[in-house]
C-alpha cells in the first residue's frame, strides 16, 4: 500500500512544533501510481472527521490525543462495518475483540499514549453515554489504541484528561489534517527520526469503482526508512535497530467509501501491513502493529450516518417489538 508509505513520510517530515514544512507531494515526491484525493488525507473519505489535542508542557510532557470519527452522526446508533488486524500484538488496543466479533464499530477511534488508554476509554464512554438517543445504553465499546511515547514524554505522569479526549472528539472536523508532532504523535519516534501523525489518500480509477481509501498513522517504531524503494535510512546512516531490533509501535487507521463488509475490511487491513513492510519497518517482537479498517457504506452500498442509518440484525430491529428484553420472544410476522 503505497499510500501508507506516503503517510509515513509525511509523519516524519515535520518538526516538533507541528506541520510547518511542505508535504512530500508538494516537493514532487510522488509514491505509487494512483491519484491522491483533494486533501491527500483520510478525510477525503466522505464523512470522516479528525480531531486532535496536543499536550506539551516544558521539556517533559509531550503527548496528546488524535480522534477519528467515521461520520457526523451517532456512531453508536449508526454503526459502521469494521475490522481490526493484528500484525504484532505487543500493544494495547481496547475494544478490538468486539469489533471483530460483531464486525462493526460503534465509537470514535482514539489514539493516545500507552498508559493513557484506560483514561481515554473512560472518556469515550462519557461521550457515548451523553449523546442524545443513548439515554438507555448500558453497554458500549470504546476503541482506543496507543503507541509508547515514553522516550520524549514523561509517560508515567499520564497527563491525558477526560476533557482532552472530549475536546478532541467534539472539535473533530472534515478538511485538512494537521500532521507531524501533533495530537497522539507529539512524542513519537520512527526510524530514528522524529515520528508523528501522518495521513494520505488514494482514489481507485472510475472503471474499478472510483472508491477512495484514506489512511492515518501514529508512527513510533524502528527499522531502516525506505521511501518508494529508496534506502533513505541506510544512505543517510540514520535508523533505529537498538534493543529488540528497534521495538516500537504503529497504529494504522484505514477508511474507505467502498461498500465492504467485515471480511473484506480484514483483507484491506492486511494490505496496510504490506505497506508498512515497504517502509522498512522491523516489526519486532516488542512492536505493536495494528490496523483498524472501516467502511462508510454497508456491503449493500447504502451509506450510514445521520441520513443513512440502517436497521441492524439486533432484536430491537424487530418491527413487532417496541422494546426488547431478555424474556421477550419474537414470533414470526409478515412484516419485512
Amino acid at each position: 500500500m503505497f499510500k501508507l508509505a506516503f503517510a509515513l513520510l509525511l509523519a516524519l517530515a515535520t518538526p516538533l512544533g507541528g506541520q510547518s514544512r511542505p508535504r512530500a507531494r508538494d516537493l514532487g515526491i510522488v509514491v505509487g501510481v494512483l491519484p491522491a484525493g483533494p486533501l491527500d488525507a483520510i478525510t477525503d473519505v466522505s464523512g470522516v472527521r479528525v480531531g486532535q489535542v496536543t499536550i506539551a508542557r516544558g521539556d517533559s510532557i509531550n503527548t496528546g490525543v488524535t480522534v477519528i470519527l467515521p461520520h457526523d452522526g451517532n456512531v453508536f446508533r449508526d454503526k459502521v462495518p469494521a475490522a481490526v488486524i493484528v500484525g504484532n500484538a505487543f500493544g494495547k488496543l481496547a475494544g478490538s475483540t468486539q469489533v471483530n466479533e460483531l464486525g462493526e464499530l460503534e465509537s470514535p477511534i482514539v489514539l493516545t499514549c500507552t498508559l493513557c488508554v484506560p483514561r481515554a476509554a473512560d472518556a469515550v464512554l462519557t461521550y457515548l453515554l451523553g449523546l442524545p438517543g443513548n439515554e438507555d445504553v448500558r453497554s458500549a465499546n470504546p476503541v482506543v489504541g496507543e503507541t509508547n511515547d515514553g522516550y520524549l514524554n514523561d509517560i508515567r505522569a499520564r497527563p491525558i484528561t477526560e476533557q482532552d479526549v472530549l475536546t478532541a472528539i467534539r472539535s473533530a472536523q472534515p478538511g485538512p489534517v494537521a500532521e507531524g508532532s501533533v495530537g497522539a504523535g507529539r512524542g513519537t519516534i520512527a526510524f530514528g527520526w522524529k515520528g508523528g501523525i501522518g495521513t494520505a489518500s488514494r482514489r481507485i480509477p472510475a472503471p474499478l469503482g472510483g472508491w477512495t481509501v484514506g489512511v492515518l498513522v501514529q508512527t513510533n517504531f524502528g527499522g531502516v526508512l525506505t521511501i518508494a524503494g529508496a534506502p533513505v535510512g541506510r544512505e543517510l546512516g540514520q535508523y533505529y535497530l537498538k534493543g529488540d531490533l528497534g521495538s516500537g509501535s504503529i497504529m494504522i487507521v484505514v477508511a474507505t467509501d467502498a461498500p465492504l463488509d467485515h471480511r473484506q475490511l480484514e483483507r484491506l487491513g492486511r494490505r496496510a501491513l504490506a505497506g508498512l513492510a515497504r517502509t522498512g519497518s522491523s516489526m519486532s517482537n516488542g512492536s505493536g502493529d495494528f490496523v483498524i479498517a472501516f467502511a462508510e457504506k454497508r456491503s449493500d452500498g447504502r451509506a450510514v450516518g445521520r441520513t443513512g442509518a440502517l436497521p441492524t440484525d439486533r432484536p430491537t430491529a424487530c418491527p413487532t417489538l417496541s422494546r426488547w428484553s431478555p424474556t421477550t420472544r419474537c414470533r414470526p410476522c409478515s412484516k419485512p
